[in-house]
């Protein structure tokens, strides 16, 4: 949404008189800012709303947190907006929720100057950026979705300078999602450390919001423990692979699963470096133990599909890629290879659907448009 430019005028009478029954009133010397929407036209004091100068406030906080009126517009604008933290809160998580990650970030940087360095904010913007870095993820765009992550990273360090159960229990999350079991240990050990109440007396834990996250932290750090997850064998194998040294990541990998054969996630490793070296039956046979030691998440079908489709079971590549559809409908990555996978079968009309749904999702992906029939 194009921002209208800041006027910093003196508040009209009309306006004033709008505030008279909150208890922090308008000091009439002190010129307020009032956003001009970029299609006001001709400019009229006169027509100017209480909420134009709300917004306004919020503008001017937010590009000059530390300026000569700051103090005094917060407490104006928290005056007469005593829930404006929770309310925009929620809107920005909403919008996040939609996939509107601009906008969600627009939201809260009006917030943070309204109310700088809130643990809750931060906690918020590095939330709204690991949403956006995984949805980047689920594209081929592995440069960009690297960019994401890293700020999204950046971001839970800085919240994480004020660690609050909510934002050592949602890092560790984090952290676990991007394999990076060792600070996913450290945050979730703290956050069950943190002393957070469980239920009151009386209470049953089934939907209780806090006693579900220590089940859910406890059960975590059981997996990593009890799959050697922060071995350093284990990450060093992982880090290996991710730095195109695959033949090295392997042998680490294999030595990893020595001591730990029933760890689904040491096997989809090792399978993800034999297929990226295009040994597709052993990466298969990879894949397909990691689901049989439960790892059921999209990407294990997902790259089980790709050795199928490689090895020229192409029926056994859809049937892998259909259920990782099912897991995850909205991953470009998984109706791209559909779409390959149909062009193997000379299936060109189910090819460009599968890659049109790509560019709707993924405007700028460039597997898609090589691939889409003219």
């Amino acid at each position: 949404m194009k921002r209208g430019k800041l006027a910093y005028i003196t508040i009209p009478e009309a306006v004033r008189d709008h505030f008279a029954g909150y208890d922090f009133l308008p000091d009439p010397a002190i010129p307020l800012p009032v956003e001009i929407p970029p299609d006001w036209g001709k400019f009229e004091a006169e027509n100017l709303s209480p909420e134009m100068f709300l917004a306004g406030m919020l503008m001017d906080l937010a590009e000059n947190p530390g300026g000569q009126h700051s103090a005094y517009y917060r407490k104006l604008v928290t005056a007469v907006k005593p829930g404006i933290l929770g309310e925009l809160q929620g809107a920005a998580m909403l919008k996040a929720r939609n996939g509107d990650y601009p906008a969600a970030l627009e939201v809260i940087a009006l917030l943070e100057g309204l109310y700088p360095r809130h643990p809750g904010l931060l906690l918020s913007r590095a939330l709204v950026l690991e949403e956006k870095a995984f949805a980047a993820a689920r594209t081929a765009n592995s440069k960009e979705a690297e960019r994401a992550f890293g700020k999204a990273e950046a971001a839970y360090e800085q919240s994480l300078a004020f660690p609050l159960p909510d934002t050592l229990f949602s890092a560790g999350l984090f952290y676990e999602r991007r394999e990076d079991y060792r600070r996913a240990s450290d945050c979730l050990r703290a956050y069950l450390e943190s002393g957070e109440d469980g239920p009151r007396s009386g209470e049953t834990s089934p939907g209780n919001g806090v006693e579900d996250k220590k089940i859910r932290a406890r059960k975590i750090l059981e997996e990593i423990r009890g799959s050697g997850l922060d071995n350093d064998v284990f990450l060093e194998a992982l880090t290996l692979i991710r730095q195109n040294r695959e033949e090295e990541g392997i042998l680490k990998a294999k030595e990893f699963l020595e001591h730990h054969p029933g760890s689904g996630r040491g096997w989809f490793v090792l399978g993800w470096g034999l297929r990226r070296l295009a040994r597709w039956e052993d990466g298969a046979a990879c894949f397909e133990k990691a689901l049989e030691l439960g790892q059921a998440y999209p990407d294990i079908r997902n790259e089980l599909a790709i050795c199928r489709m490689e090895s020229g079971d192409l029926d056994g590549a859809r049937r892998e890629l259909e259920k990782a559809l099912h897991r995850d409908p909205d991953n470009v990555k998984i109706i791209s290879n559909l779409g390959i996978l149909a062009l193997k079968r000379g299936e060109d009309d189910k090819a460009a659907a599968f890659f049109r749904t790509v560019l709707e999702l993924e405007p700028g992906d460039p597997i898609a448009k090589a691939f889409l029939p003219a």
